[in-house]
């Protein structure tokens, strides 16, 4: 049986992690302990991020929505439950898209809220 050789092997899964840990400061992009470690919690806090980013823009839609009701005197949470009665399905990404870019359609759509409220 021939002798195993790993150093191929083990230059490559080194590489990786230091190709990953590129533009870290110090010793994080250049000596494969830290820089293993440096990325693996950066992986980390990747995944753990997108998570979180679906959130933040969600408060940012909120946020917006309720500011553009409240020019026109109805709560964000009035404006929502109304929609629901008039049946108009909308998400929260395009309402306040409107109630920035298309203040004509965010009216109407305000005007058919206070109807049903």
């Amino acid at each position: 049986m021939t002798k195993v050789k790993w150093s191929v092997a083990s230059r490559k899964r080194r590489k990786k992690i230091l190709k990953k840990a590129r533009g870290q400061f110090g010793g994080r992009s250049k000596l494969y302990r830290t820089a293993k470690e440096s990325v693996q919690k950066g992986m980390s806090y990747s995944y753990r991020d997108r998570k979180a980013k679906k959130r933040s823009f969600r408060t940012l839609w909120i946020a917006r929505i309720n500011a553009a009701c409240r020019e026109e005197n109805i709560s964000y949470s009035r404006f929502l439950s109304a929609l629901k009665k008039a049946k108009v399905s909308l998400n929260r990404k395009v309402l306040s898209d409107m109630a920035i870019h298309d203040k004509k359609g965010f009216h109407k759509l305000l005007e058919m809220a206070k109807g049903k409220a």
